[in-house]
């Protein structure tokens, strides 16, 4: 019993809940997605996701529509920040306390897998009226293995660069988009780029860039490595190989912008993109749904910098699972086709990168509100995935982080140089890639 507690307390503390509204809506859902319900009986399914209110919104008008067609199932949604969300799901695995139907990112996969508390969902393989052939094939393959299938992504956007023209504007800059275009976009003129933005002191300081989203999302940087033929892992992630050149480079750069010329801020500066105070932010697509509520400053998305094999940005995906342990087998996987249905990646492409061909193409996402031109959605995203490497993982992925995590701090507190800082940890992590 303490332990059932315990284990209800810290979910409780970690939880970002919905709004009163949306915490206390109850979403009738039942049967398929084409509302044909299995039976009458309540039944009450948990929703777990690591969204902001934007996103949580959005799937409250979505299970309403759902509610009408049944009215038997009540979907409670609940979200747990991200930084937090896989070591939480791990403890609520743990103490037998899953959700019925979850996000996952490609880094939680893995480690879901091998422990094995995803649910099969192949036989979505069988429903003609889902058509999964509509899926763009290779978002399928973070979810497939042994021929089996253990979700379905509704997420595949590769990192972009968000940027303050204003700021551009001011300094007399060209635009990231029309570099890009000349095949000017590099690393280099992106470091020139951020010390021209960089002005002020104190709280007048606008800083030229910002890579992190906090101080552990350290992905974004690795498509520096990558545009130039590298990368922190080897493609089968047996071996850590940001210990090359372009590891070094990386940890420089940094170095260089935090310290020199003091256009990136130093850790424990939380300085959001939605100040006007930052010049240019790396972030996944999904940060639309902050940016479009931006009203004092006119702002863009470019396409990442190039290295010597051009941009290659990092192509996180996002996808839903049912739990091995749902009492509800039946009604959750309905559920899960609904959500992965047209009308679902539709709805959901307000805020995400779809993995419909049909949808991914269609003015419903290239055209949403407040969003940058549709010739620029197309440039940065539709044209970039191809390139896009997809964020490692692996079963030991949350030791291998905070080991990385880690030699940032180094880096952020000045106690040892770039080519130290990634021999540490190479020594450290190789052990565990082989776990």
């Amino acid at each position: 019993m303490k332990k059932k507690k315990w284990l209800s307390g810290l979910l409780a503390v970690a939880m970002v809940m919905v709004s009163t509204a949306c915490t206390k809506q109850e979403a009738a859902v039942s049967g398929d997605a084409a509302g044909n319900s299995a039976s009458n009986k309540p039944v009450t399914l948990k929703f777990l996701t690591w969204g902001n209110q934007a996103h949580l919104d959005m799937y409250a008008k979505l299970l309403e529509t759902y509610k009408k067609q049944n009215p038997n199932i009540t979907v409670t949604l609940e979200s747990i920040p991200f930084a937090d969300y896989q070591q939480k799901v791990s403890v609520l695995a743990a103490g037998r306390e899953l959700p019925d139907i979850a996000w996952v990112s490609e880094r939680m996969v893995p480690q879901f897998m091998a422990n094995d508390i995803l649910a099969d969902v192949s036989d979505i393989k069988n429903d003609a009226a889902f058509n999964l052939n509509d899926f763009i094939p290779s978002t399928l393959n973070l979810f497939t293995k042994e021929g089996k299938l253990y979700g379905l992504p509704f997420s595949t956007p590769p990192s972009v660069m968000f940027y303050n023209q204003d700021l551009f504007d001011k300094a007399g800059l060209t635009s990231p988009n029309e570099l890009a275009k000349q095949g000017k976009w590099t690393w280099e003129e992106f470091t020139k780029s951020a010390k021209a933005l960089t002005s002020g002191t104190g709280a007048n300081k606008v800083y030229g860039a910002n890579f992190f989203r906090d101080w552990k999302t350290w992905i974004m940087l690795a498509s520096y490595a990558w545009s130039n033929g590298s990368g922190p892992f080897n493609k089968d992630m047996t071996k850590f190989t940001w210990s090359d050149q372009y590891g070094v480079e990386t940890f420089k750069m940094l170095q260089n912008m935090m310290f020199v010329d003091q256009s990136h801020p130093k850790a424990g500066e939380q300085i959001n993109f939605e100040t006007g105070k930052i010049g240019m932010f790396f972030d996944g697509y999904s940060y639309m749904s902050k940016a479009r509520t931006i009203k004092d400053f006119k702002w863009s998305i470019a396409p990442m910098p190039s290295g010597s094999k051009g941009s290659v940005p990092m192509m996180g995906q996002a996808g839903y699972v049912v739990f091995k342990e749902s009492k509800h087998q039946k009604e959750v996987k309905d559920l899960l086709k609904f959500f992965a249905s047209q009308e679902g990646i539709q709805t959901s492409s307000t805020f995400f990168v779809p993995p419909r061909k049909t949808v991914l193409n269609s003015d419903s996402f290239l055209k949403q509100p407040d969003s940058p031109d549709p010739s620029i959605i197309k440039q940065v995203v539709i044209d970039e995935m191809e390139k896009a490497v997809v964020q490692p993982g692996h079963v030991q992925w949350q030791k291998i982080d905070n080991e990385i995590l880690g030699g940032f701090d180094q880096l952020f507190g000045q106690t040892a140089q770039p080519e130290q800082i990634v021999k540490t940890m190479e020594d450290k992590i190789t052990p565990l890639l082989k776990k």
